[in-house]
């Protein structure tokens, strides 16, 4: 079992950054892939990065070369460290977290876990 809660979130002008952190409890942090999604108002849940145990990291195109995803395995906790940031990168973020032997994944049905979200607004 793991828990997540994301951190971080709050109100940035256009071109600004910020920087996201997942804390996780239990101890299969580290021998779990992770990934954070986005959902805007009305619209679905979708994949913003995922990062393997290797660790490999992927992204989404909207926000490649501008954001960038880490973990911490001694601290358990990942980062999504946003630039750029744009009035389209609004939205509530969550962190989540596939069962151990898992692989990574864009796909949000094939999380396991989920944090509760934080709410990242850019104005422009």
């Amino acid at each position: 079992q793991v828990q997540l809660v994301e951190s971080g979130g709050g109100l940035v002008p256009a071109g600004g950054s910020l920087r996201l952190s997942c804390a996780a409890s239990g101890r299969t942090f580290s021998s779990s892939p992770m990934g954070w999604f986005r959902q805007a108002p009305g619209k679905e849940r979708e994949f913003v990065a995922a990062i393997s145990l290797k660790p490999s990291t992927y992204y989404a195109d909207s926000v490649k070369g501008r954001f960038t995803i880490s973990r911490d395995n001694a601290k358990n906790t990942m980062y999504l460290q946003m630039n750029s940031l744009k009035p389209e990168d609004t939205a509530v973020y969550y962190c989540a977290a596939r069962n151990t032997g898992a692989g990574v994944s864009g796909r949000p049905k094939e999380y396991d876990f989920w944090g509760q979200g934080t709410q990242v607004t850019v104005s422009s």
